[in-house]
This record gives C-alpha cells, structure tokens and sequence, in this order.
C-alpha cells in the first residue's frame, strides 16, 4: 500500500513513421486521489491513459499499475481496476441489467448489478435493451460497467460526454463517494468545471509531455489574479498587444490576446475597470463588450501554450 496507484516514469510513445504521441512523461498518482489529465485534441491524453490501461506497449518508459507492472501481474491487475473507455460498443439485443451481469463475471468481487444501475441512475432501464437507449444513457451503463468490479483504480474517459447536466452531477457524486472510499480515480475531461469540481491535482499535458501540475487552486492561483477581464474593442481592428495592458491598466497580473479578445487577470476588478476605460479612450479606441469572470483552468492552458484546450492556435 506504499506504493503509488499509478507510476509513469519516461513514458514514450511513438507511432510510425514518426509520430510522437508521449514524448517522456513522468506522473506520479497516490491511492485515494482523484486525478485529472487535461489537453487538447491530441496532446497525448487518451494514449497514456490506454497505455496504463494496459491497452498499448510504450515504446519505452515504465509503467506500474498499484505497485505492479502489467508484464508480470496483467490478470491480477485487470481484476483491481475498471475502465471507461471514450467509445464503447456494447451488445444491442442485451438489457442494460444483462451487460452489467456479464460485466461482474469478469471479477472474483464486485457490485450486484442491479445496485450499480442504481447508482448511474438506470435502475428503470434494467430490461431495456443497449439499442434502445439514448446516447447519455449508453454512456452511464458503460460507466456501470466499469464499476461493477469494485475497482481500487477507476480510469474514465472523458466519461461525461453526451451527458445531460442532471446525468452528469449525478455521475460526479459517484465520483465523490469512490473517493470518499478511498479509491483512486484518474480523469480525462475537456470540462474545466469538472475537473475543478472534482480533482484534487490535475495535469496539464500538451505535445505528449506534463507541461503543468498541481491542484486546480494552485494552477489557477500561478496566474497572479484571480478574476479575468474579458475585452472585445469596437471596430475592425485587433486589440492592442499585451504590453498596452500590462502598462496602462492597473492592477493587470497578466494579459493575452486570443483573437478580438484580450484577456486581463486581476485581483480588484473594481481598480481595474475604470483604469481599463480611460486607457481604452485614450487610445481612441471604443468598447464592445466587457465580462468579468473567475479565472479557470483554461487560462491556465491559454496562457502556457497560445491555445485553448479545444486544440485551436491563438
């Protein structure tokens, strides 16, 4: 139990001819953890999480799984685990309750089928057949799934995808209770509210490598304000860059520029705002529109890489 729930060490992993999909990354997840891997659209996200899985070989690097690796111990570790894949086919002309019983037969331990449909919230769909389901339903009874084993280590991703917003807290308290228990979940998401609703650490991966980690408090917190300022100037011409911000506007901890927006993280937004409309003045320039917001781990992003986590260059 000293050992770690999830250990990546070098991690690489190389498509050919060329392609590097994980290009040395380190992690290191304690037991009882709720973890979060943010990214765009190929940053190497789901490709790691497969690898830990023990879905893919690494091209090179070491991987334990609950202080174990999967060469030696694969069987023991795939009874210890459960995972929720992005996309998951699952029998049509079975019931939902029929997939959930043939799901807890893979394991010596495990949940009564019937009480891990309750806790997705399928109990009323037990004798509907996986074709008839909706899309969000499909996606909780692959979630089920994965909780049937009782697993000490739950991979899911991005397991919200296609859910409503009732279906998605109700799936954020199942996350709660596990950990509450003391099991150890790892999360891939593109909702920046999930991750700092639910993680306690997260890491930022872009081009296959850790380029940020800590919890959603201090990644946010290393931006130096925690309310950002969204500003969209009128007319044609782009906002002026970074430094007319940082220079004539008070209180600015930090400023951006992301297409017709610039982005300014304060702390006294009541400071800065009127500071903000006489530069903007001065400059001969007029306001379209102006929100303030808390600062979210998407700033982080933005601010690290120039892009926004849907993979889009700024």
């Amino acid at each position: 139990m000293d050992s770690p729930a999830l250990l990546c060490e070098s991690l690489v992993k190389v498509y050919p001819p060329d392609v590097r999909a994980v290009d040395g990354l380190d992690l290191e997840v304690p037991r009882g953890e709720c973890f979060g891997l943010l990214g765009p659209n190929g940053a190497g996200k789901t490709t790691t999480v497969e690898i830990c899985e023990g879905l893919l070989e690494p091209t090179s690097g070491r991987v334990e799984i609950l202080g174990r690796r999967w060469a030696d111990a694969g069987r023991a570790l795939r009874l210890r685990i459960g995972v929720s894949l992005q996309e998951t086919r699952l029998p049509e002309k079975a019931s939902a309750l029929e997939t959930a019983r043939l799901f807890r037969s893979f394991y010596d331990d495990g949940l009564e089928p019937l009480e891990v449909l309750r806790e997705v919230g399928l109990e009323s769909k037990a004798d509907a057949w996986v074709g008839k389901l909706s899309g969000g339903q499909k996606r909780r009874l692959e979630i089920a799934c994965a909780l049937v084993g009782r697993p000490e280590l739950l991979f899911l991703d991005e397991p919200t995808t296609g859910l409503d917003p009732q279906a998605r807290r109700q799936l954020w308290e199942v996350i709660r209770r596990l950990r509450a228990e003391g099991r150890t979940v790892l999360l891939t998401t593109h909702y920046m509210d999930e991750a700092e609703q639910l993680c306690d650490r997260v890491a930022i991966i872009d081009k296959g490598r850790v380029i940020a980690l800590g919890s959603p408090e201090e990644l946010i917190g290393a931006l130096g304000g925690d309310r950002v300022l969204e500003v969209v100037l009128d007319g044609p011409a782009p906002p002026p860059d970074e430094s007319f911000w940082r220079e004539r506007v008070q209180d600015v901890c930090e400023a951006r520029v992301d297409g017709d927006r610039a982005l300014l993280s304060v702390n006294r937004p009541h400071i800065a705002i009127p500071s903000l409309l006489e530069a903007i003045a001065a400059a001969g320039r007029s306001l379209e529109d102006l929100k303030t917001r808390h600062a979210t781990l998407e700033d982080v992003f933005l601010k690290l890489t120039g892009r926004t986590l849907e993979g889009e260059s700024r």
